[in-house]
């Protein structure tokens, strides 16, 4: 059973407002149709943002949920315990693309929108641009991503952020982390063991 309520907007994402009664499952099952089929990439989920800003800080809330729940099958980056933000992430890119050798990327990042979009959850193609919304050059993260449009914007966004309610934040980043978790537990465990043995026997 297909369980979208969800909605397409122009740029083809999908978009979920983040107390549907199936938002959880909506985001995983996109998750499902997008990440690559065969676990022959390891899934990488970085989620960018920072503490010191509420409106910002949902990316980390999302990074330190999925830490409690210890994911199995997908690695995480970005904690309120150590956030990647706009000083470290072209650092923290380089050591995970080098840790993990050619991973598949899921950005993870607040942004601002409509006021009749606050709440949206959108999971798009292609990397988010962190700091686009506050227009800071940085890099693109991602071959998907999840974003949370957790203010308005459009003036002082710098001001809006810092002045963004905690409570939405957090329960867009419990849909996040809940969406995410379920998609974890559908999808195949990578079998290290048994793919390190099939590369030695190659090479013998």
């Amino acid at each position: 059973m297909n369980l979208k309520t969800g909605f397409f907007d122009r740029r083809g994402k999908l978009q979920i407002v983040y107390n549907e009664d199936s938002a959880v499952e909506q985001l995983a099952e996109e998750l499902l149709l997008n990440i690559p089929g065969a676990p022959n990439r390891p899934i990488v989920l970085v989620c960018i943002g920072t503490d010191r800003s509420t409106g910002d800080s949902l990316g980390p809330l999302v990074g330190s949920l999925l830490e409690e729940k210890n994911l199995q099958t997908f690695s995480v980056y970005g904690t309120l315990d150590e956030p990647i933000h706009a000083v470290n992430l072209a650092e923290k890119l380089k050591e995970i693309q080098t840790f993990h050798g050619n991973p598949y990327i899921i950005g993870i990042d607040a942004c601002l929108g409509r006021i009749k979009s606050v709440g949206v959850i959108q999971v798009g193609h292609g990397p988010v641009k962190p700091g686009a919304g506050v227009n800071k050059e940085l890099p693109a993260v991602g071959d998907i991503h999840i974003t949370g449009i957790v203010n308005v914007s459009g003036f002082m966004e710098f001001f809006v952020l810092q002045n963004t309610r905690l409570n939405l934040v957090m329960k867009m980043a419990k849909t996040i982390a809940n969406g995410i978790h379920q998609a974890s537990l559908a999808y195949p465990k990578r079998n290290w063991t048994e793919l390190d043995w099939i590369e030695e026997e190659k090479t013998n």
